[in-house]
């Protein structure tokens, strides 16, 4: 992104300043993302939220979140450059000292404290992760096509693998005996395990039994039409959205991760680092934001608050009632 605006104001990289920096931020909060574009009528609007799933639509610009990360990407840029005498003297990109200072030396069992935002970088909201509730996960998963399609949702789901991380898995890495999967790790590149539910594994059984075993070792996934090919992320994501398009909502593949660490968090029966263990998190305090109850899962509860009659205060049985009416006033 930084290349396209330098090349639109005819600046070269290694002259590059603060200004080209500001200027390529400006470009990021104004212009639409080729991304968002929808190019069929009748949706809901962009930034609106959607009234069945409570989940905002994404706006017709670039995010935050966006901004920030090419600035970040900008600055490494700039940094690694500067390492060996190569580029301006003075990275483009501002370099926030106050949060340096704040993370510098932190244990991970404390609390970061509070700093300034560096200059040109956006407020980034702290967005809780939403989860499919049990409903419209049944109604998702009556909406697939086929075998294929349900073994795929009932993976994503009782997994909480990434969706890339999924579609990679071969006929090899499926431990029918054990319940689990091995993906290669998005992170750390590595070939780790993944827990499945029995109910999903007789799904991906039924899919194999119909279309075949894959062949050379190629993954399981695989297209239905013309010569088989690997399934794609863009396949796998246009696959659960026509499935939404047909209900009104707007769930993706990574919302499926989301619903199955949402259930392990709350499971009482498991820990929250046997939580992090199984979503192969860095960082606990990662696993700690699905432990958080919204106020859509307190429906029941609120029901039954609202249904009970007012309980009139009382006091503890030490404290003499002619006192309390003396300090507090006769009721």
């Amino acid at each position: 992104m930084q290349r396209r605006v330098l090349w639109t104001v005819d600046v070269g990289w290694e002259q590059a300043t603060e200004a080209e920096a500001a200027a390529m931020v400006g470009w990021l909060r104004s212009a639409r993302n080729p991304q968002r574009h929808r190019r069929r009528g009748g949706g809901f609007p962009a930034g609106s939220v959607n009234p069945t799933t409570g989940k905002r639509v994404l706006a017709a610009g670039y995010a935050p979140a966006t901004i920030a990360h090419n600035l970040s990407a900008v600055h490494g840029f700039y940094a690694f450059h500067l390492h060996f005498g190569r580029g301006p003297v003075l990275n483009p990109v501002p370099e926030n000292r106050a949060r340096r200072a704040t993370l510098a030396h932190r244990s991970p069992l404390r609390v970061p404290g509070r700093h300034r935002r560096g200059r040109l970088r956006p407020k980034v909201p702290v967005r809780q992760p939403r989860a499919i509730p049990d409903a419209q996960r049944e109604e998702l998963f009556a909406q697939m096509r086929c075998t294929r399609d349900r073994a795929l949702l009932a993976c994503y789901v009782s997994s909480g693998a990434r969706a890339t991380e999924l579609l990679g898995v071969g006929i090899a890495d499926v431990d029918w005996q054990k319940g689990r999967l091995w993906v290669v790790s998005k992170g750390t590149r590595d070939r780790q395990p993944v827990p499945v539910s029995p109910e999903a594994l007789a799904y991906l059984a039924a899919y194999l039994d119909g279309a075949g075993l894959p062949e050379d070792g190629g993954p399981v996934w695989r297209t239905r039409r013309g010569e088989p090919r690997p399934l794609t992320y863009w396949a796998a994501r246009r696959i659960l959205q026509r499935a939404t398009e047909q209900l009104g909502m707007n769930w993706t593949l990574h919302d499926a991760r989301h619903t199955a660490a949402t259930r392990f968090a709350r499971d009482p029966a498991m820990t929250l680092a046997e939580v992090q263990t199984i979503l192969r998190h860095a960082h606990v305090t990662t696993t700690a934001l699905y432990t958080v109850v919204g106020l859509e899962d307190l429906v029941d509860k609120l029901a039954e608050h609202y249904g009970r009659p007012a309980q009139p205060a009382a006091w503890s049985q030490p404290y003499d009632p002619q006192d309390v009416a003396v300090v507090f006033g006769a009721r």
